[in-house]
């Protein structure tokens, strides 16, 4: 089957331990996309992906906010908006379903996927030459533990 959101290098903003969070991200869009689009998708089972969704959002935007204060990024403020709404908009949508008073539905997929690669594309690889001039390294040298226990949970 084709993957809903492929990933591709244009949306790599060059700093490894950032691409794989976005990676997941994809990853988990991908499998929400997935069970919806069955004839009869399982409510738990996309009830688990949005929470992960949910949580893993949590989880990638900090570490990117924590970066921006670290570095004294110039545009936190409007960077940490844009992630304050997706959040937002992920946890309505995520009580929502669970109070049976909105479906997940292809509309919002798309759009997910939609805001996903404007973020990316658009607002993230703003940061990267930043980062990356302030001393923050591309890739890895060896793999972080994090990282490894992110993959673990979330590429299933």
């Amino acid at each position: 089957m084709k993957e809903f959101i492929p990933w591709a290098d244009e949306l790599s903003v060059g700093i490894e331990e950032i691409d794989e969070q976005h990676k997941i991200l994809v990853r988990l869009i991908n499998k929400l996309y997935d069970e919806t689009v069955k004839a009869q998708p399982d409510p738990a089972v996309v009830d688990g992906i949005l929470n992960d969704l949910v949580q893993y959002t949590i989880i990638h935007f900090s570490l990117e906010e924590s970066l921006f204060r670290i570095f004294d990024f110039p545009y936190y403020d409007a960077h940490k908006k844009q992630h304050e709404d997706l959040k937002n908009e992920v946890i309505s949508i995520q009580a929502k379903f669970r109070a049976g008073e909105k479906p997940i539905n292809l509309e919002l997929i798309h759009f997910l996927r939609k805001w996903l690669r404007e973020h990316i594309m658009g607002t993230d690889k703003k940061y990267t030459s930043f980062f990356l001039e302030k001393g923050l390294k591309g890739s890895w040298t060896k793999r972080s533990w994090i990282g490894k226990i992110w993959d673990s949970v979330y590429s299933k």
